[in-house]
């Protein structure tokens, strides 16, 4: 089945790309959602036309997008969490706690766009992959440091 998505739906696709799907997941969750439209001759139509007219508007966002990933540029952050005597995590470290560290130094990312290369089950270095836009990925480097 194919669709057209109205929203960017993680590990699918981006706002006015085509994809397909199993025909359940469309007209089960996409469809009911509001995520998609099916993708026939007509929509397709006018999706082109709304991307052909959204061009100028989505490089602006672009240069916004690479801004704020060169506002970010190579900082490490320090993320405090309560640490046992062997070195491990108590509770966990959350992409909540990285937004914030991020907003602390000016910099106003949503936490949704934040996800974890690698799960903070221990103090120590790690990194973050920001989802700015859809070409403009940005890879943040953390440190998990004892309270």
């Amino acid at each position: 089945m194919e669709v057209i998505l109205k929203d960017d739906v993680k590990n699918l696709g981006y706002k006015n790309d085509i994809v397909t799907v199993k025909s359940g997941y469309g007209r089960n969750y996409l469809l009911p959602q509001g995520l998609a439209i099916l993708a026939d001759k007509s929509n397709k139509k006018i999706i082109a036309e709304n991307v052909r007219q959204a061009a100028h508007k989505a490089e602006k966002i672009k240069t916004e997008a690479q801004g704020v990933a060169n506002q970010i540029g190579d900082v490490a952050f320090d993320i405090k969490a309560k640490v046992g005597e062997t070195g491990k995590i108590f509770g966990r470290v959350t992409t909540l706690q990285l937004a914030e560290a991020l907003k602390a130094k000016g910099i106003d990312v949503d936490r949704k766009r934040i996800s974890f290369d690698q799960e903070p089950t221990a103090a120590g270095e790690y990194t973050a992959t920001v989802n700015l836009h859809k070409e403009v990925k940005h890879q943040v480097r953390f440190n998990v440091v004892a309270e």
